[in-house]
């Protein structure tokens, strides 16, 4: 391998290569090394060469690039490889296509090499495996898979008429769905959580493009290099030989016996300085719960920290917090106690002051965050849980819009876009310097979310709003609710009360 000598250079190899690779190491003002390798070509057996260039996609995520080609046969191809970490969840991009508009095919996606792409109407189904590692459009992921599928049609001709004869008329309806001219969905899963499909309405709601994150499963742990269960048995052996109580078992701490303020060092050990001042503002854990768990980033053995507390004017919140002596990884989780609410709620907040921007806010998973005088809406899921206040809740939108949508911010991007989302960057940072009043929504079909009121009775606050809904059959429909059967359980307990009653009259 031998590195670039100066941008002198790397023009030339740009005249002489013309690859991507080339093409961002010319314009890269990092100085970034460029690598070249010499590699076999699969087409023809010859020997070509393989450039390699680490680089940053601005507000988007380190990357590894590299292009093939071979001067004897002229085969090209290039990869994209994630340089950065995981992510903590997987996330899955579905993006609906209408027919006779086919701007809307010029979406740039970036496909990670662990993405898999699905059009439902085909049942066609891009592994892995395939286009591993891609930046590219939807219309030139597409033409690319049909390109490979035609690639070996007359060797199937000859082999195999009818599988050849079936593939051709599949052929043409993904052509159809490549050029616009029949809808269809595109959904892209990631379980590492490092694709992204490009939203034409940023930083607007894409009516079109729907977004969600999930927990990754074991196998698609194991898939991203993670330690699953079954390689660590040996894990729990340690656990159970050092842990009198045994690895599955909960070590109860009573409160009495540490205390408030032993309660808060052990939450706050294992929590960020932003949750345990909040959290510990309104009531001490009445019993903290500590159990053995794995490190998800270095597989190492950790513990985790449960308790269960009541927030005035909320709710029961379940806050679990684990650390890792291994590695320094750390983590914290808020979740909803009790039953699931008959009701949604909204949550409307005038924002007029610097002490509303102090305000506690509680975002569960299932809340969309709203600013109406920016145009701006979140969906539900949309930055997960946070415990946080108002500034802090505008600081993370920032954050994570820059982060989602950061090609918008990229030299690749035309100047009226970048223009617009500066704009609207601007806009969104003014609304933390309080230039003028602002309202902050927050709707939640769980009813689990929460903004703390100035006063000591909710009534007296008349820049707070608490808005009870009926949800919707859709909105039912996304959360399971629809598919919930406890008659059995109902039945069940039914019967047993009948027994109770029967003992106690003999």
């Amino acid at each position: 391998m031998e590195p670039a000598t100066g941008a002198n250079n790397n023009k030339d190899q740009i005249v002489d290569v013309r690859s991507v690779v080339e093409a961002v190491s010319a314009d890269d003002s990092s100085d970034a090394p460029l690598y070249k390798v010499e590699s076999l070509c699969m087409r023809c057996g010859e020997n070509g060469t393989t450039s390699f260039l680490f680089t940053v996609i601005p507000n988007f995520r380190k990357i590894l690039l590299s292009a093939f080609e071979c001067p004897h046969c002229n085969e090209r191809n290039n990869e994209v490889q994630f340089a950065g970490e995981l992510q903590p969840k997987g996330c899955t991009y579905r993006l609906e296509v209408p027919s006779g508009d086919p701007k809307l095919l010029n979406r740039q996606v970036v496909k990670s090499e662990f993405a898999t792409i699905k059009i439902p109407e085909l049942e066609f189904e891009i592994p892995p495996e395939s286009q591993r590692g891609t930046l590219s459009t939807v219309e030139g992921i597409l033409l690319r898979a049909a390109d490979e599928l035609q690639a070996l049609q007359e060797e199937r001709k000859r082999v195999d008429p009818q599988t050849a004869e079936a593939i051709d008329q599949f052929l043409l309806k993904l052509r159809a769905c490549a050029t616009g001219d029949s809808s269809f969905t595109f959904v892209l899963d990631d379980p590492s959580g490092n694709s992204f499909i490009e939203n034409l309405f940023a930083p607007s709601l894409d009516p079109s493009l729907s977004i969600k994150s999930y927990e990754r499963t074991p196998e698609q742990q194991s898939v991203l290099g993670y330690v699953v269960d079954s390689s660590q048995t040996g894990h729990a052996h340690d656990i159970a030989a050092t842990n009198p109580i045994g690895p599955d078992q909960e070590q109860r701490v009573p409160h009495g016996s540490i205390g408030a303020a032993a309660g808060h060092r052990a939450i706050a050990q294992s929590n960020t300085e932003e949750i345990s001042e909040a959290l510990f503002r309104y009531s001490a854990p009445e019993e903290v719960m500590t159990f053995p768990s794995t490190c998800g980033t270095c597989t190492a053995k950790c513990e985790t920290r449960m308790f269960v507390t009541n927030i005035p004017y909320f709710q029961q919140v379940i806050v679990m917090a684990s650390t890792c002596d291994a590695c320094g990884y750390r983590n914290s989780e808020l979740k909803p106690g009790g039953k699931i609410p008959d009701k949604g709620k909204k949550i409307t907040l005038c924002v007029k002051n610097v002490k509303d921007l102090s305000r506690d806010v509680i975002k569960s998973d299932t809340a969309g965050v709203k600013i109406p005088e920016l145009e701006l809406e979140l969906g539900s899921g949309t930055l997960g849980g946070l415990v946080t206040t108002v500034e802090g809740l505008i600081t993370k939108i920032c954050e994570s819009l820059e982060r989602v949508h950061g090609f918008s911010f990229g030299d690749s991007h035309d100047e009226n876009k970048k223009s617009k989302w500066l704009n609207f960057t601007a806009s969104l940072n003014k609304l933390l310097s309080l230039e003028e009043p602002f309202t902050l929504i927050l709707d939640d079909a769980l009813a689990n979310s929460f903004i703390a009121p100035v006063t000591d009775d909710m009534k007296d606050d008349h820049q707070l709003l608490f808005e009870e809904y009926e949800r919707s059959w859709e909105q039912n429909e996304e959360l399971g609710l629809n598919d919930i059967d406890t008659s059995s359980a109902d039945a069940a307990y039914i019967t047993q009360e009948m027994e109770a009653a029967d003992k106690t009259q003999v």
